[in-house]
């Protein structure tokens, strides 16, 4: 019996509301041995005071000593066995924007990068590139045509645009072309099985016909194909939860990963404090609500720890206004961790806050990465944060006579 069997089972329906409030990459490390992560350095008397009413540990996104993608980190939240619903970036970003994926499509998230003049990578994400400079960039590269093939090419946000390949004989296991460093040439796309071969073909031949039309251009030149993925199918918030869920994100894959687990997408939010106005607007017809914050992640990347710790502080400053809404569960945790020291995700456990009337109160009267060590919820797998949240909510009857 899986996790979902049981939520299915034990589900009441009490009316109550519950809030998870993910920053993303939120677990860090000291910059030098002895120190303090970003967590630890901000000053968040608001998480603070929240973890003398509440309860925290460490989430395993996956499983020790793996680090997750975005897409299997959320799904482990969002109480999905991540090794059992394997998500390609790809169509993540395409549902993320709304774009109805058919069976046998395959998505594609690419990134805009700079490539010098003997086709070496220089920046990864062609200098960050401005959303209103790229996507006249990404629309038009549907001038390439491929016999036997439909494409559709969409901006996305900044750098990232998603193309789909529509067609017989597609399948969606081929290998990135990004080499996750600068200084090396873009790889070249692999088909990982037969079934996939001509897919890599038809990728192939999209890069060439792009750098084509790129060429010339000061900071997107090129672009790196990544997460290249088939439709998936996942049952819904509604059916294994009982819940009526709202998703409030600004990056379009965060949506895709709500979309897909059956939430509603709402608002159109681009700051925190704008996402808090719509979770306030809403509160009255949903019982669970989503909230993304992504630039603890992209501060970790770009290793810049000052201004990690800073939108940690930005974060804190809004939570009172969530609190005082009076959720039965309030949830911050993040998908993974994203030191400003590794300047990647990495393996290691995320700080995890969970308050509620009926929680058991650990003695912790902060939070971050130290204090989750010893905190009452110990470690644990993402993917029962969940049914921890339907248990403090009411929303969860006994298993067993």
């Amino acid at each position: 019996m899986d996790i979902h069997t049981l939520t299915r089972d034990l589900n009441l329906d009490n009316g109550s509301k519950i809030v998870m409030l993910v920053a993303d990459g939120l677990g860090g490390l000291p910059m030098s041995p002895g120190g303090l992560t970003e967590l630890e350095t901000a000053k968040t008397p608001n998480l603070d005071q929240l973890a003398t009413r509440g309860v925290q540990g460490a989430s395993i996104p996956v499983k020790p000593g793996i680090a997750p993608g975005s897409g299997p980190g959320h799904l482990g939240l969002f109480g999905y066995d991540p090794l059992k619903y394997l998500i390609g970036r790809g169509a993540l970003e395409a549902t993320g924007i709304g774009f109805e994926l058919q069976e046998g499509d395959v998505a594609i998230r690419c990134n805009f990068c700079t490539i010098d003049d003997q086709g070496r990578i220089t920046d990864r994400r062609a200098g960050r590139i401005s959303s209103e400079e790229s996507a006249p960039l990404a629309i038009s590269l549907r001038q390439v045509k491929i016999p036997g093939v439909e494409i559709f090419v969409e901006p996305v946000k900044e750098h990232r645009f998603v193309v789909v390949f529509r067609g017989p004989g597609l399948a969606g296991n081929v290998a990135d072309t990004d080499p996750q460093k600068t200084g090396v040439a873009p790889l070249a796309p692999v088909a990982l099985d037969a079934a996939s071969a001509k897919t890599a073909e038809v990728a192939k031949e999209f890069l060439r016909q792009a750098k084509a039309l790129l060429a010339g251009h000061p900071k997107a030149n090129f672009h790196t194909m990544r997460g290249f993925a088939s439709k998936p199918s996942l049952p819904s918030y509604k059916e294994v939860y009982g819940l009526k869920a709202a998703a409030i994100a600004v990056y379009p894959m965060y949506k895709g990963l709500a979309r897909l687990v059956g939430m509603d997408i709402i608002g159109s939010a681009q700051t925190l404090a704008e996402q808090i106005d719509v979770l306030r607007d809403n509160w009255e017809k949903y019982d669970f609500f989503f909230i993304h914050f992504k630039y603890t992640d992209s501060t970790g990347e770009d290793g810049n720890f000052d201004e990690k710790v800073a939108r940690i502080e930005e974060l804190d400053s809004l939570m009172p206004a969530i609190d005082k809404l009076g959720p039965a569960v309030l949830i911050v945790t993040g998908d993974h961790s994203t030191p400003s020291y590794l300047k990647s995700h990495s393996w290691h456990p995320v700080p995890t806050l969970l308050v509620s009337d009926c929680c058991r109160p650990d003695p912790h009267k902060t939070f971050n990465e130290t204090t989750c060590i010893t905190g009452g919820l110990g470690q644990f797998e993402a993917q029962y944060l969940m049914a921890l949240a339907l248990s403090n909510a009411g929303r969860m009857g006994k298993f067993g006579a």
